[in-house]
């Protein structure tokens, strides 16, 4: 179960880190305050997950599908820029988080 709390916690990251561009500093409320549920829960889920698994892995994993899932919402959602570097190194990441997931003792 603690690898479901990871990847919800690291879903809730990615909706955090694109609900700040959302709330222009802060100074709208409804983004705000749903960008602050989100950190909220993200940061909960990842504290069950902890209860398991080791905290270097979990916050590496944890980073790692923020990381992605925002660099790819960017590029899907805001038309950001999708060059082979780009491509590659989102790749290099989820290679990175797999390999902690099969190497992890939990």
């Amino acid at each position: 179960m603690a690898w479901t709390w990871l990847l919800l916690a690291g879903l809730f990251e990615i909706g955090f880190a694109l609900g700040l561009k959302q709330t222009d500093g802060f100074t709208r409320l409804w983004p705000s305050v749903a960008t602050a549920a989100a950190a909220a829960a993200s940061l909960y889920l990842m504290t069950l997950a902890m209860r398991s698994i080791p905290v270097g892995t979990a916050y590496a994993v944890w980073t790692g599908i923020g990381a992605v899932g925002v660099a790819v919402m960017g590029i899907v959602v805001l038309g950001e820029g999708a060059s082979p570097a780009r491509l590659a190194c989102i790749g290099l990441i989820v290679a990175g988080v797999i390999g902690l997931k099969l190497c992890s003792p939990a």
